[in-house]
């Protein structure tokens, strides 16, 4: 009785509904009908059906009554990932907005004039640029300077002086030694650059510039200095040492901050003593050390050929051309061999 009341409503319902709404209804519902029908597993909803509830959602405000396969919430979501979808694709056909893209014949000329012409600025540039046709804002070429790659040609114009002039040349510098007891030992030398020589060292606990001033008035006695001394920029120094230099006939050459490589003789000194013994041993006291320094100097002078003197010693050890019986004979404790053969 119930459910006869119900579709008697329903029928009298129908007849004031417009033929839009009954045309639309019996649409929808022969599409979900279409989609149960479906000889699978479960029913699952194409791409083209979603697009069809889309568009019933855009064209018929009742399309909720109507809708049994999935839940309106669904219809919603689907809507909105369309539009996503819609809103990336017209983002890539539409033509590019903003600053545009400089071509990259004319960013390999501006880092090339900048190379070629240290002294250039952005309106010179700007000039040159015109002249052979680029049209091109002033305010980019400055951006586009900026990213430029740093000129090599400083670092060689040093390294040549260092080669033309390594017979007029020493350079002096520090290393830290710990010792037994969580000390600080301070070791100070100079090198010669020509032969690769030290031509003194010595080791302290509290190093000042005092005490860096006696140093180098024992490394240069009787008027045997260099022309040139190369030094870092160590507070140790002070006033005093730069001026102690300048009296002793030489020019003192100051290499810039954090610039080790300024000073690459030194530098690589230090790395040889370390690898050769300080890495092997642990220091006592002062003394200790210095007998070690010592012997490793002379090691170093007599024994030690290197690479940059062409496999040669600094004190042009001789190499020998006769045969014979080859001898080893200790050197730093056994750390260290020289060979030679038997007369």
């Amino acid at each position: 009785m119930f459910n006869l009341l119900l579709l008697c409503l329903g029928a009298l319902f129908r007849l004031f509904r417009s033929r839009r709404d009954l045309v639309f209804e019996n649409f929808v519902l022969r599409q979900q009908l279409a989609v149960l029908k479906r000889r699978r597993p479960r029913s699952s909803l194409s791409s083209f059906d979603k697009l069809f509830w889309i568009a019933v959602r855009r064209f018929w405000s009742q399309w909720k009554q109507s809708l049994i396969v999935v839940t309106p919430e669904t219809v919603i979501r689907w809507h909105r990932a369309g539009f996503q979808m819609y809103g990336r694709l017209i983002s890539k056909v539409r033509r590019q907005v903003g600053r545009t893209q400089t071509p990259k014949e004319v960013r390999e000329l501006i880092f090339r004039m900048v190379r070629e012409n240290p002294t250039w600025g952005a309106p010179r540039i700007h000039g040159e640029l015109l002249m052979l046709g680029f049209n091109v804002s002033e305010r980019t070429i400055s951006r586009w300077m900026r990213r430029a790659a740093r000129d090599p040609e400083p670092a060689k114009r040093w390294l040549a002086f260092l080669r033309n002039h390594r017979e007029a040349i020493a350079a002096m510098d520090f290393f830290t030694v710990p010792t037994i007891t969580f000390g600080v030992l301070y070791c100070f030398f100079v090198i010669a650059h020509d032969r690769r020589r030290i031509l003194h060292f010595n080791v302290t606990r509290h190093p000042t510039s005092l005490w860096v001033v006696q140093q180098l008035r024992e490394a240069f006695p009787f008027e045997s200095a260099p022309r040139f001394l190369i030094f870092d920029r160590d507070g140790k120094y002070g006033a005093e040492v730069p001026a102690v230099v300048r009296s002793l006939r030489m020019e003192p050459v100051r290499t810039s901050f954090e610039s080790p490589w300024q000073n690459g003789v030194a530098e690589r000194w230090v790395e040889i003593c370390r690898r050769d013994l300080l890495d092997h041993i642990i220091a006592v006291n002062e003394c200790h050390l210095k007998r070690l320094l010592s012997e490793y100097v002379r090691y170093y002078h007599e024994d030690r050929t290197h690479l940059g003197l062409g496999k040669g010693t600094p004190n042009n050890r001789p190499r020998s051309i006769v045969s014979g019986r080859v001898f080893s004979h200790d050197r730093l404790g056994g750390l260290h061999h020289r060979y030679d053969r038997a007369a």
